[in-house]
């Protein structure tokens, strides 16, 4: 045991900073979410009610301070920027550093000029587009589907409340992953119903017979099998898909797709064991991930890029986020504070909770108006890099793009363009695309030009589309192939490229 003195440098994120990072990595539905969460913890920071009379807060403030509030507005990504067709133009202009002063200074919102209106966010747009609420789909789960058929066929309470706990119980796919063991325990424990095994098992049954066909499974094998007793027994190829599902040979060699071993085995030729194939393919294997009830999921744009004859327009989508403001009254207290300070212990602790809340709806409403301000510049540079794409949608047109080339673009440190494009949409007139799908590695090519990996990948998926299917290609013949066209890559890279664009190998992707 020692004691010693060390000198040593850190870096530390501000509370502020660390606000606005975690503010940019959001999109904007959980932007949305974001704000409301802050208004409820923050009373200092509220809404602008859209009726509010515009004209009064002008008549207390300067010329310049009218001038002030014109700048906030602009930096908070109401207009829209325009991307010339030439990249010889002049670049971006660096968001300017955020300021880390701690410090609270009561005439930041005592003074009579008014100056509270400068901390106004307004919505995004220009003013003629109709404001819309984001559709939410009203459906009902496969678990309420459920237990409203059974609910139908059950014979008393016992059995109701056996099946209300198995359907419980069962996983988004639709299978039954818990032991009937422990769901009897569960029952004894939760709801006082004492029952066995068999019981349970009876009850299980039942819920196996409701819609969709496999419910309830507790493998993939009785799931295939439970769909496949549904069908027209007497057809020759349902009674062969069962008996290649039920054997665990005949499965296991399905599912490696080794024919031979199955045609030898179950005696038959190949036109047979091609119509079981046939039936088998066409099962579910996941019945609850794929019913009619489940949830939507739904893609809400972060940008909007317009072409307007060769010049890209590119907005910021913030309608959702609602013009904020620090709150009137809470500045009031504080002036009625200057002019009467007190040595009364609570009165200064009151004043201490609201200055605080006054500081931080405050660097809020900032961090807020950084956020807009660096996801416009980030996506104006992406738009400038890929500009030959969103004139044409081609995507053999785009040029190879890694992080760190947006981030030299507008001066800022490649992990904030990381978090810029995780989870960010932009709406196009060629789509809606994620911002990473414009992000690619470069390879060159015999020419000596340097190509996207995407480029490659369409490639490979061209040549893996138009393959014998009863003789498919290896990942080392596709690297010859893509060598004669001129991108000569490892096989390794040909395998790693193959399983991003989720095609499998060649052995299951043969077909009979």
């Amino acid at each position: 045991m020692k004691q010693s003195m060390d000198m040593k440098m850190l870096q530390k994120l501000s509370p502020q900073q660390i606000q606005f990072i975690k503010l940019l990595q959001l999109n904007t539905l959980d932007m949305e979410q974001r704000v409301d969460e802050e208004l409820l913890e923050n009373p200092a920071l509220e809404k602008k009610d859209e009726d509010e009379d515009e004209e009064s807060p002008e008549k207390e403030i300067g010329e310049d301070d009218i001038q002030g509030i014109e700048e906030d507005l602009k930096l908070s990504g109401n207009e829209e920027e325009v991307i010339p067709k030439s990249e010889d133009e002049e670049p971006l202009e660096v968001a300017e550093e955020y300021e880390e002063d701690a410090l609270f200074d009561i005439a930041d919102y005592t003074s009579d000029d008014g100056d509270e209106d400068g901390y106004h966010l307004y919505e995004d747009g220009n003013g003629q587009e109709e404001r819309k609420e984001m559709p939410i789909a009203s459906n009902t789960t496969f678990h309420d589907s459920l237990i409203e058929q059974f609910e139908a066929i059950a014979n008393d309470e016992l059995d109701e409340k056996m099946g209300t706990q198995i359907i419980g119980s069962l996983d988004e796919d639709g299978y039954l992953r818990r032991n009937l063991d422990a769901i009897a325990n569960d029952l004894a424990f939760s709801a006082s119903v004492d029952c066995t095994v068999e019981q349970l098992e009876h009850t299980l049954h039942k819920i196996q017979s409701l819609d969709p066909p496999g419910i309830a499974a507790r493998t993939l094998q009785e799931c295939l099998l439970l769909q496949l007793k549904r069908l027209e027994k007497t057809r020759v190829g349902v009674l062969l898909a069962l008996r290649i599902i039920s054997d665990e040979r005949y499965m296991e060699a399905f599912i490696k797709k080794h024919y031979e071993k199955l045609t030898k085995g179950l005696k038959i030729e190949e036109e047979q064991l091609k119509e079981a194939i046939a039936i088998i393919v066409k099962l579910n294997p996941k019945p609850g991930e794929n019913d009619s009830n489940s949830k939507s999921q739904y893609v809400i744009p972060d940008f909007t890029l317009v072409n307007e004859e060769g010049r890209l327009e590119v907005s910021l989508n913030s309608r959702n986020v609602p013009p904020l403001r620090v709150s009137r009254s809470y500045i009031d207290t504080l002036k009625n504070y200057d002019k009467n300070p007190t040595s009364n212990k609570q009165v200064k602790d009151t004043v201490m909770f609201i200055k605080q809340k006054l500081d931080s709806a405050k660097w809020f409403i900032d961090s807020i108006k950084q956020r807009h301000n660096t996801l416009l510049m980030t996506m104006n540079a992406i738009a400038r890099h890929q500009y030959q794409f969103f004139q044409d949608g081609d995507e053999r047109t785009l040029k190879p793009m890694i992080l760190k080339d947006i981030a030299d673009k507008i001066g800022m440190d490649i992990s904030t363009v990381s978090r810029v494009a995780n989870s960010k949409y932009v709406d196009t007139e060629f789509g809606i695309f994620a911002l990473k799908f414009f992000f690619s590695e470069g390879v060159t090519n015999d020419e000596g030009e340097e190509v996207s990996n995407k480029e490659i990948k369409r490639i490979l998926q061209d040549c893996i589309g138009v393959e014998d299917k009863k003789n498919p290609f290896a990942d080392e013949r596709l690297m010859k192939i893509l060598k004669e066209k001129g991108y000569p890559i490892a096989r390794r890279t040909v395998a790693k490229y193959r399983e991003q664009i989720g095609i499998p190998v060649a052995r299951l992707r043969r077909e009979l």
